[in-house]
Parts: structure tokens; C-alpha cells; sequence
């Protein structure tokens, strides 16, 4: 049995599709009971969906039969102010599952995310050596900044482990995440039913507006790594999940606009006051960790990437 926490949200059932596509059915499913009939599972083979609360308790029972355990459920709302719904849902619950695994001999994939960088005062660069002194802009990115140092600090560890700081992730099946779902989603809604994209104004004088940049990166692609890492004996470790590639959100709007065959309508409006002190203006990531492993699988092309998303997701409303 395979395990995949989070397995009815984005990237879980993503990683579901693409573990069923290789084959892999007998899988235990963990998430909040309430999201069991959720679109995001629509055909997808499984054994069992089990309640997250259930799972920790499920897991020490079956230590002997679970071949993996993929942990990609989290708390993710960056504007949460709550520490202690991180501190419960993300680093605490996080913590039990790699004990568990630890003890039952089970190899453990489980999602950082690039929040952890803060600011990017001190780069992208996913070192050991570098992570304990990253400074995080939000409860979210401490959650996730805390469970990376606390893994460094283990000495019993499971056989195979290895944790991912997923950067800006994009791509079918983020229809449920609200205000969360990615800019590329926002910018489909908005251009179809006002003919035009808002953009933040730039909170940087440095910075121009539509000027800020991200690292990119589409769901197939992290799912492609996360099942290499399944399937191959990679290295232990913490490593950066994007593609190397920074794009403005100009470029971005642009290549919405353009996968609709639109000529771009681009405002600028003000930055919510609650994302102004914690807003990342430039992501990008250092990608070398990952590709010394042998991981040698292109990544999608950005502006192909959101045609692909726009064109036979959005526009249709079809899930992976």
C-alpha cells in the first residue's frame, strides 16, 4: 500500500492521477472526512479514504504494509494569522508521520514549500547548511521553516526520505482553493468575464509594477518528481521543487491573454494591506541539488505550461 496525505486537494490528487496512470491502486487516501466525494477524486482507483485525524493511529497499525507515504497534506493559507492551526496541522502532525515512518522502516516524501525563503535575502539555494538561517514572512512559511529544521536535527530518520520546497505550483484540480488557487486561475476568471486582468501594484520603488517575478512551475511537473523519487533510491534530503526560471506576472497575464487568443487588457490595483509586509516580490529556484541526482526530466516551458492549463483545463473545467 501506498500512502498519499492531502490526496483530495491539488497536488495530491494530481499525485494520485499520476501513480494510478503507473499502475499503483491499492493506496490509502488521507484528508478532512468532508472532502471524500470531492470532484478532485472523480475516477481515481483506490482502497481506502481515510479521515486525517484517523491516520496517525491507522499508520502505527500498519507499519508492515505501507511501501511509502507521501505527505503533501498541509494548512497552506498564507494570510492564516492562527500559529497554532500551523503548528498543529503542519509542523506537529508532520513530526508523528515521520516518527512513524521512522519506526516502521517506511520511506517518507513529503511538501515544504518556498515560502521558507522569506524575502530571498539569502537566496534560493536548498543547502543544509543554509536552511536553519532562512526567515519566512508568514506563520505558513514557520510551519513548514520549523518541520525543515527539525528533520536536519534527526538522527533516526526513515531509510528514504526526502522533502520538497514546492514554489509556485499551478494546474488542473485547483478549482477549490479560493482566494489560494494560483494567479494563472485568477487571471482565466478575470479575463473571461471582464475582458481584462488586474495586477498588484509593486510595493518595491525598485520594482515596476507587473515587474514582480515567481518561479513557476506546473503540477505534472512536481508530480513527475515526486514519482521518481518513488521509484529510484535518489539521495535523503530537502531540495527545491521549481524550475529554475523566474517570469513577471506580466509575462504571465500575457500568456493567459494569448492562450485565449485575447489582446491584453492589463490594471493595476493596490496591494491588500494584509500582504503588504509578507508579499514574496521575486521567487526562483536553485535547481542544481536536484538535477545532481540524476533527475534529468525537462521541465514544461512556461508559456506552453499555461496554454496547456488555460486550453484544456480551465476552459473546460475538465480535472486531471
Amino acid at each position: 500500500m501506498i500512502a498519499v496525505t492531502g490526496a483530495a486537494g491539488f497536488i495530491g490528487s494530481c499525485l494520485v492521477e499520476r501513480l494510478n496512470r503507473s499502475g499503483y491502486e491499492d493506496l490509502i487516501l488521507v484528508d478532512a472526512p468532508e472532502k471524500s466525494a470531492a470532484p478532485n477524486l472523480t475516477n481515481k482507483g483506490y482502497r481506502t479514504y481515510l479521515d486525517r485525524k484517523l491516520f496517525p493511529d491507522w499508520l502505527a497499525s500498519h507499519l508492515k504494509d505501507v511501501r511509502c507515504v507521501f505527505h503533501i497534506g498541509a494548512r497552506t493559507d498564507t494570510t492564516e494569522r492562527d500559529e497554532q492551526v500551523f503548528v498543529e496541522l503542519n509542523h506537529g502532525y508532520s513530526k508523528i508521520i515521520w516518527s512513524l515512518c521512522t519506526r516502521g522502516g517506511i520511506p517518507l516524501i513529503y511538501a515544504s514549500s518556498a515560502a521558507t525563503y522569506g524575502d530571498g535575502k539569502l537566496g534560493y539555494s536548498d543547502d543544509h547548511a543554509l536552511i536553519p538561517q532562512l526567515q519566512p514572512l508568514n506563520a505558513y512559511g514557520w510551519s513548514k521553516q520549523n518541520m525543515d529544521c527539525w528533520v536536519l536535527e534527526q538522527t533516526d530518520a526513515p531509510p528514504r526520505w526526502a522533502g520538497f520546497k514546492f514554489f509556485n505550483v499551478f494546474g488542473p484540480n485547483e478549482y477549490h482553493k479560493g482566494r489560494m488557487a494560483s494567479v494563472i486561475f485568477h487571471a482565466f476568471h478575470q479575463i473571461r468575464q471582464t475582458g481584462k486582468m488586474k495586477l498588484f501594484r509593486s510595493n518595491d520603488p525598485l520594482i515596476h509594477n507587473g515587474g514582480q517575478q515567481r518561479d513557476f512551475i506546473y503540477v505534472p511537473d512536481v508530480v513527475d518528481v515526486l514519482f521518481d523519487f518513488f521509484s529510484n533510491s535518489r539521495p535523503n534530503g530537502i531540495y527545491n521543487l521549481g524550475t529554475g526560471q523566474a517570469h513577471t506576472f506580466i509575462a504571465l497575464a500575457n500568456s493567459v491573454f494569448e492562450a485565449l487568443s485575447l489582446v491584453p487588457d492589463i490594471e493595476f490595483i493596490d496591494m491588500p494591506g494584509d500582504l503588504l509586509k509578507t508579499y514574496q516580490n521575486y521567487t526562483c529556484a536553485n535547481m542544481q541539488k536536484l538535477r545532481h541526482t540524476g533527475y534529468s526530466k525537462p521541465m514544461w516551458e512556461f508559456g506552453d505550461a499555461v496554454r496547456d492549463y488555460v486550453q484544456q483545463y480551465l476552459a473546460t473545467g475538465r480535472y486531471c
